[in-house]
């Protein structure tokens, strides 16, 4: 996966039986500072695009697990399967990059006060360099995300710095602002602003304008969509979609 951020999946589902709570993060590249609550486990089963310059980079299918293992702090793991479609020459698809991380929240004021937290991670050089499949070498990504809610509205956002000591790739900094909004306890709808700096020399920066969501069917599951695309910058045109699961421990 050259490109920084893809994501994309599949989904669908039956009836509703309560309300999920607001996430950020998947379907979206501005994250949140909430983590998943301890021995709580979160899986999404999902696909990615990202579309720049006539090539295609694709994750899909790919698998997220998160699990909280301490008060305010949650482990995430990555595993994607990788497809890089170049506008000349043969597709390559294969294993990807996997990314790992911890997710600490530091500030959490509750009652949808404001909550600051870090989100560290690692990204595996797992992926071929050589097919577009991967980077080549281990990088990382050291964001710092916060939220602030308000009724029916979510608000977050941050900013990070990616360290990247592959050769021909930059360090680079990113940050986004999203804000959604939750019509019942089906629907949640969001629009975020997200900018990423120049990552190599063939990879100019650019500022995205991406919107989505997500379709509660019950507490345990939902489906995940965005799609959006480059108002500033290197063209990119981008899309998730995903299946979310999430369950507690077996008392």
């Amino acid at each position: 996966m050259r490109t920084l951020f893809g994501c994309c999946v599949l989904a669908l589902g039956a009836s509703i039986a309560g309300i999920a709570p607001c996430l950020a993060g998947p379907p979206f590249f501005t994250d949140d500072p909430e983590p998943v609550e301890p021995r709580h486990n979160e899986v999404y089963v999902f696909g990615t695009l990202d579309h720049a310059d006539g090539a295609s980079a694709i994750a899909g299918p790919a698998i997220e697990y998160n699990r909280g293992i301490a008060p305010d702090t949650q482990f995430h793991l990555v595993l994607p399967y990788a497809w890089n479609l170049p506008n000349r020459g043969a597709t390559a698809s294969g294993p990807g990059d996997v990314e790992f991380g911890i997710k600490y929240r530091f500030v959490n004021a509750g009652d949808g006060g404001l909550q600051v937290g870090v989100f560290p991670m690692v990204e595996l050089a797992t992926g071929s360099a050589r097919r577009g499949l991967g980077n080549g070498r281990t990088w990382y990504r050291l964001p710092l995300w916060v939220q602030k809610s308000a009724g029916a509205w979510t608000f977050d956002g941050g900013a990070g710095f990616i360290v990247n000591p592959a050769p021909g790739m930059y360090d680079a900094s990113f940050g986004g602002l999203l804000a959604q909004y939750a019509f019942n306890p089906r629907w949640t709808l969001g629009v975020e602003v997200f900018r990423q700096n120049r990552l190599a020399a063939d990879q100019p920066g650019y500022t995205l304008l991406n919107a989505g969501g997500y379709l509660n069917f019950s507490q345990h599951f939902s489906v995940l969509f965005s799609a959006g695309g480059s108002v500033a910058g290197a063209r990119h045109g981008v899309a998730y979609l995903g299946l979310y699961w999430t369950w507690a421990p077996t008392p």
